[in-house]
């Protein structure tokens, strides 16, 4: 019977673990490398050891009502979207709540995870960890990895002829933490994504000019939607979800395309995506400003480096450049881990629902937060964490291995024949993967049956956003607060922003909502209500647990 459970690292998805962990009875024990809990999200000054963490001027990128955990709301005067030392704090809380940090031993490397030799009538192993210099084993009945995505730095030098000629100065991203050293500098930013944005508007108010290289170009999206609310409360809903699976393809490509350029015109910045590449959306509200202004340039691929300047794909050129940053993104490894289970685990394509090694005869080893969703990272690793828990106490089962691994490979193969398409890397749907995982667990809301119980709280639920604590509404780990968190939502997004009282505010910001979606709503409710009984209602919620594709929101 599985008792103790080891979780390494104690960044946002060993939090998640621990405490899922107490509330399935289980013992377990947080290993952490570091000094403090928060993972990258805890700020220092320099990156010791290889360690990652935020820049200084850090801001969520998601609101704060959809990035909680699921039973644990943000304090009501906390901004809608954070700096790194508020959401750290908001961490720091949530251990302390629920008394996590009794759990952790900090300052502790795990060396080495093996399988025992009874592994296959057990399920039992062998962890090595280092303190301080000195080194201990200890035997446990399962084990959860939260190390994450962000472990090393991908700095691909080898991709760019001539940059070992180049004099200045060249650093990735996990270096950087304030712009005052780049005051006056020539800086040249490769990589566009979300760090990519963030750094390069930064830069532009110190440096003397900040050019900025994509291969690929991307979306922006900013913060607020129309009205000014956080734009993934007002995306990010089962309503929007539903029609999204009835429209086909081609008109939701259109209608998303048309809202994204609505508010500038991305070709005439310089930023449409390249056809034939993936699509990409970036969080950034100053970027679009920054290119009007002339503080950010944007420039196409870098083809060579020479000792002071760098050659476009293009063919323009840009001379003086005084440092380049790579803000090429993170690989992530196990190296703690043993062969063949390192090289499986790495490739995302072989974990079960991204959380289940296929090869283990028994499921006693979970990978937990490395996933790429369309809305908050935290909320997703906190249900993975609730399956894996009663997956390990055998409340829960998943497919015998050999059935995932002779699936699995065959994908792979097809993969590489090109008859399919891999999809491993790609940001999944918010909505129909956490569905998918709390369907598992028995936590998955039904929206007939709330209509028919409680029409007010399914009217939140299916047509406002799709926050975390939906997944607290029933079945296992129901929390007695998940119905009221839903109904004041969106008093606790308004509360912040009240601090100039306006007499003349007629209507609450959940009804102001609403109004401006009335018509939809009653469309849906009546499809919904015709569906509900037919053989097409269930076809599309199957389709809804394993669609994937691009979408508005990242991370």
């Amino acid at each position: 019977m599985v008792k103790r459970v080891a979780v390494i690292g104690a960044g946002v998805s060993g939090l998640s673990s621990i405490k899922c962990c107490l509330d399935e009875d289980l013992e377990p024990t947080c290993f952490e490398r570091s000094t403090a809990i928060g993972g990258l999200w805890k700020f220092t000054e320099t990156s010791k050891d290889g360690m990652t963490g935020v820049y200084k001027s850090l801001v969520t990128n998601v609101c704060k009502e959809m990035s909680c955990y699921s039973d644990f709301p943000f304090q009501e005067d906390y901004p809608n979207f954070m700096s790194q030392e508020k959401f750290w704090n908001y961490l720091q809380e949530f251990a302390e709540h629920f008394d996590l940090l009794k759990y952790i031993r900090f300052r502790t490397t795990v060396c080495s995870i093996t399988k025992r030799p009874d592994f296959s009538e057990t399920g039992q192993w062998d962890v090595v960890t280092e303190t301080e210099e000195k080194r201990e084993t200890a035997v446990f009945d399962a084990v959860m990895v939260c190390t994450g995505h962000f472990l090393n730095p991908r700095l691909p030098l080898e991709s760019f002829p001539g940059i070992h000629k180049f004099k200045g100065h060249i650093l990735h991203s996990q270096e950087y933490k304030f712009p005052e050293c780049f005051r006056d500098k020539r800086v040249l930013v490769i990589g566009l994504g979300n760090t990519g944005g963030d750094v390069a508007v930064e830069l532009s108010r110190m440096a003397a000019q900040v050019l900025l290289s994509t291969r690929t170009g991307t979306w922006v999206v900013s913060r607020s939607s129309d009205g000014g609310y956080p734009l993934n409360m007002m995306n990010i809903r089962r309503c929007y979800n539903f029609i999204a699976q009835l429209l086909p393809s081609r008109v939701l490509n259109w209608i998303r395309e048309r809202q994204l350029n609505k508010r500038f015109n991305h070709k005439n910045y310089g930023l449409s995506i390249i056809k034939g590449k993936k699509q990409k959306v970036i969080i950034n509200d100053e970027l679009p400003t920054c290119i009007l202004c002339g503080t950010v340039t944007l420039k196409s691929g870098v083809k060579e480096f020479t000792e002071t300047s760098a050659l476009f794909e293009d063919g323009t050129m840009e001379e003086n450049i005084d440092v380049v940053i790579f803000t090429t993104g993170y690989t992530f490894s196990f190296p703690f881990l043993e062969e063949p289970l390192k090289s499986l685990c790495a490739k995302k394509i072989f974990l079960y629902k991204l959380v289940f090694p296929s090869n283990l005869e028994k499921a006693t080893l979970a990978i937990i937060g490395l996933i790429s969703l369309q809305g908050s990272i935290l909320t997703g690793t906190e249900l993975q964490a609730r399956w894996a828990t009663r997956v390990f106490k055998g409340l829960c089962r998943i497919p015998p291995s050999q059935k995932l691994m002779a699936e699995f490979t065959e994908k792979e193969q097809l993969i590489e024949r090109g008859v399919m398409r891999d999809t491993s890397e790609n940001k999944l749907e918010y909505i129909p993967y956490m569905d998918d995982i709390a369907a598992r667990i028995g936590a998955k809301p039904s929206v007939p049956r709330l209509f028919l119980k409680d029409p007010r709280l399914a009217w939140e639920v299916f047509f406002g956003p799709c926050t975390s604590y939906q997944y607290r509404l029933m079945g296992p780990g129901q929390w007695a607060g998940a119905r009221n968190a839903i109904l004041t939502q969106w008093d606790r997004t308004m509360k912040p922003l009240k601090t100039r009282i306006v007499p003349d505010s007629s209507t609450s910001a959940s009804m102001s909502c609403y109004l401006k979606m009335w018509g939809a709503p009653l469309l849906l409710a009546s499809l919904l209500l015709i569906c509900k009984s037919s053989l097409f209602s269930k076809l599309v919620r199957d389709k809804l647990q394993y669609r994937i594709s691009p979408d508005l929101i990242s991370i």
